[in-house]
């Protein structure tokens, strides 16, 4: 049986590479991308982050390296960047024989029993994404998923600072190829902390325990870190150890919630707002539901003030029960208003506000009682089957409830995204226009 080997494919500064295969001006440039209502930073830049922004920097305190370093932020555009995700992911499904598409830009590939140069296949498929999609991607390998995500680490150091590890490891790093002394060198020279699931807290703890590298950690006792820690930091050092205990998900497993919430743009103090809010985020989350072939039992809707503004503070939500398993949107939206009504306050100014489907089963899970409903309270499953497909071929919006109001920048809750570039890939009238 063939030994088994991960590859890790993650797109480099994936959203801020995006924005640039359609501005190639922005090459070069420090350039951050912004959360929802350009509050802060999501996605930076190798020159924005030698300017030292951290991950999460709130765009009023640096927005004044606008003037003084040439800082270009932009809005988020995630149907921008979700289309061009699903172009790479195609091209990066030929590394293997199976494919775990982990984030909008990391992939897992298996490919064990696979001959060959495995550092010039994946040069090829590197250089291929970057030539038919635009997205410069780097790639880890190791015979388990934590050591091919560590790879993909070391990769990517070494592309942006030279020195830090061998050249040969920059873009490309097989960790699986190299012998014991060179692999120790290279974990030694690594910190804890870049482990995959060793987040801030337990990496404080290792460290606290003379647990710097991850050299360290692969040679720590598994009875000591399943006493002291948990079995799933045991799992990680035997992973590290280059032993396989997680496989690749071949597809997703089902969400057992389902969420779809927003700040606004702006603050809202009208129920009516909140009403078409409220509408958008269950047909969204009706959506989803559906995606995944499931029927929800609960809808909870919330509404909150900002807790960052001096004005009165008020939190309210409430859990709605359906009379049965649904994943009509328009069931959703009703249970959804009806939970509103109950919990808004007039005199506040909303800042958020969500849903949230609960106690999920999978649509085949049918009760007998069900053939007892009268016909008019049957699922609309024709009608949200052709609503889905309209929005998926001609675009997210283009046919709504009709409570969720008129869709675009009319709506008073809608958010900031005053700096959003064109959907050049997935709206016609932003497609890239060359005249002769």
């Amino acid at each position: 049986m063939a030994a088994s080997l991960y590859a890790l494919v993650d797109g480099n500064n994936f959203y801020v590479s995006c924005e640039r295969v359609f501005r190639p001006s922005l090459n070069g440039q420090p350039v951050i991308v912004l959360s929802n209502n350009d509050g802060c930073a999501i996605a930076r830049s190798n020159e924005a982050k030698a300017l030292g922004i951290a991950m999460g920097a709130p765009w009023f305190k640096i927005k004044q390296l606008q003037e003084t370093h040439g800082l270009v932020a932009l809005s988020a555009n995630f149907c921008l960047y979700g289309d061009l995700s699903d172009r790479m992911m195609s091209l990066v499904a030929g590394l293997g024989h199976r494919q775990e598409i982990y984030s909008i830009d990391e992939s897992f590939i298996d490919m064990s029993g696979i001959r060959g140069d495995l550092i010039k296949r994946c040069r090829t498929i590197r250089e291929r994404v970057l030539r038919w999609v635009g997205i410069p991607c780097c790639i880890g390998l190791g015979p388990t998923k934590t050591l091919a995500k560590l790879a993909n680490h070391i990769a990517k150091t070494a592309e942006r600072k030279p020195g830090s590890y061998p050249a040969e490891m920059a873009q490309v790093c097989n960790l699986a190829s190299l012998d014991r002394g060179a692999l120790e060198s290279v974990l030694a020279n690594t910190a804890v902390d870049e482990v995959w699931g060793v987040g801030k807290r337990i990496s404080f703890q290792l460290k606290q325990a003379g647990v710097e590298s991850v050299l360290q950690l692969s040679r720590m006792d598994l009875a000591t870190v399943r006493t002291r820690w948990s079995v799933v930091l045991e799992r990680t050092v035997r992973e590290l150890q280059g032993q396989p205990c997680v496989d690749l998900e071949d597809v997703a497993p089902d969400k057992q919630e389902i969420a779809c919430t927003r700040s606004f743009g702006r603050p809202v103090t009208e129920l009516a707002d909140l009403k078409e809010a409220v509408s958008e985020f269950a047909s969204r989350a009706g959506e989803k539901l559906r995606r995944q072939h499931g029927l929800a039992n609960l809808v909870h809707a919330f509404v909150r003030t900002s807790p960052f503004r001096p004005d009165p503070q008020y939190s309210g939500s409430i859990v709605v029960p359906l009379r049965r398993a649904t994943a009509d949107s328009t069931r959703i939206a009703e249970a959804a208003l009806a939970g509103l009504a109950q919990i808004f306050r007039p005199g506040f100014l909303y800042a958020k506000a969500g849903v949230m489907l609960l106690e999920l089963q999978p649509d085949s899970v049918q009760q007998d009682e069900l053939d007892l409903e009268p016909e008019q309270d049957k699922d609309l499953g024709g009608l949200m089957g052709t609503l889905d497909q309209i929005n998926r071929r001609y675009g997210r919006g283009t046919v709504l409830l009709a409570s969720t109001g008129l869709a675009g920048d009319r709506r008073h809750w809608a958010m900031k995204q005053e700096r959003r570039t064109p959907q050049y890939t997935t709206r016609w009238e932003d497609m890239p226009v060359i005249r002769a």
